[in-house]
């Protein structure tokens, strides 16, 4: 193999960073990786809560930076930002964050005994298609050109290698499109109710209550990220914590001249935190539903302990608040 076992947990959490950021998404992620994390840590006698924090923290690491993920999508749109900057801000947030929680995961999640994993088999041909989508959204191409390239190189290596028809390749694509019904339709109900609460003063009335809180730069994106972090608590789901509260931040990013790159990315870090460390979110609930099939009692909750990434991401996106370590220079129009 080739992670040795005692690198078995922070193998998981930069696996699941890599599958996140080229496929744009922590619940994909999280059904993909932690059948086999979890499988692993059961036969090598590791912390499976350990475990599936790094599988989950992973997958948020893209969720939060890939630029064909919904988060950040959502966050660009709302603060009017390029896909690019939004990333140059919030990766300075995000590296810290990952490299401090490889470290932790190397020295807390080693196994109590080295267990010897036999070989396994590979293609380095299949992982073309995520490197495509990688860098293409570095580039900058369309997100929907990314998505389509992507789409289209993993059905023609499939088909080509006889791993899938194109009956099965358009039934994946079916599949794909709906399992988004649940979260397009949350989206559309709640994007209308934060539309009737702005048409009868809602908004402008959390603006008044927030203006009040507010002193200067620092303290309205302290606001922005407890108004991001509260609807994310309401909501249980980052996207839709963001579109509805995109468009009070946007207000309050031009009330106070703060940087659309840096209201976006603190959407996003924030909206990425709460989702990770509330007992209720579908990520959580899905790696211990996975554990259940197993034969693993798994709880949320055990998993909330050992969300180190969430945790000190948190953290670096308050500092940055302070600390402008993040910030890009102004660009002029």
């Amino acid at each position: 193999p080739f992670i040795p076992s005692v690198f078995l947990v922070p193998g998981v959490f930069l696996i699941s960073c890599f599958i996140s950021t080229a496929i744009g998404t922590s619940m994909g992620t999280v059904a993909a990786m932690a059948p086999i994390a979890i499988g692993v840590a059961q036969a090598a006698n590791l912390n499976i809560p350990l475990t599936a924090a790094a599988v989950i923290g992973g997958a948020y690491f893209g969720d939060n930076l890939s630029m064909i993920s919904d988060t950040t999508i959502a966050a660009t749109k709302t603060q009017g930002c390029e896909l690019r900057d939004k990333f140059k801000v919030n990766f300075k947030i995000a590296l810290p964050a990952a490299i401090i929680t490889i470290l932790l995961l190397f020295f807390f999640g080693q196994p109590e005994a080295t267990v010897t994993i036999g070989n396994l088999d590979y293609n380095l041909i299949t992982i073309i298609p995520y490197i495509a989508v990688f860098g293409l959204a570095l580039l900058g191409v369309n997100v929907f050109l990314v998505l389509v390239s992507g789409i289209a190189l993993a059905g023609a290596i499939g088909i080509i290698g006889f791993d899938m028809t194109i009956i099965s390749f358009a039934q994946n694509i079916w599949d794909g499109f709906t399992a988004m019904n649940e979260a397009f339709f949350l989206a559309l109900f709640c994007g209308g109710i934060s539309e009737m609460i702005a048409y009868y003063g809602g908004i402008q009335w959390l603006i008044t209550k927030l203006n009040h809180m507010i002193k200067g730069t620092k303290s309205a994106q302290l606001c922005i990220a407890f108004l991001v972090s509260l609807v994310d608590c309401a909501t249980a789901n980052n996207t839709v914590a963001i579109i509805i509260s995109g468009g009070v931040v946007k207000d309050i990013s031009n009330a106070y001249d703060i940087d659309s790159r840096v209201t976006a990315s603190l959407l996003d870090v924030f909206s990425c935190v709460l989702q990770g460390i509330i007992p209720y979110g579908a990520q959580l609930l899905t790696a211990s539903a996975l554990a259940t099939k197993n034969g693993i009692l798994l709880s949320s909750i055990e998993v909330i302990p050992y969300m180190w990434y969430c945790w000190l991401l948190g953290i670096f996106g308050i500092l940055s608040i302070f600390i402008p370590f993040a910030k890009l220079p102004i660009k002029k129009n």
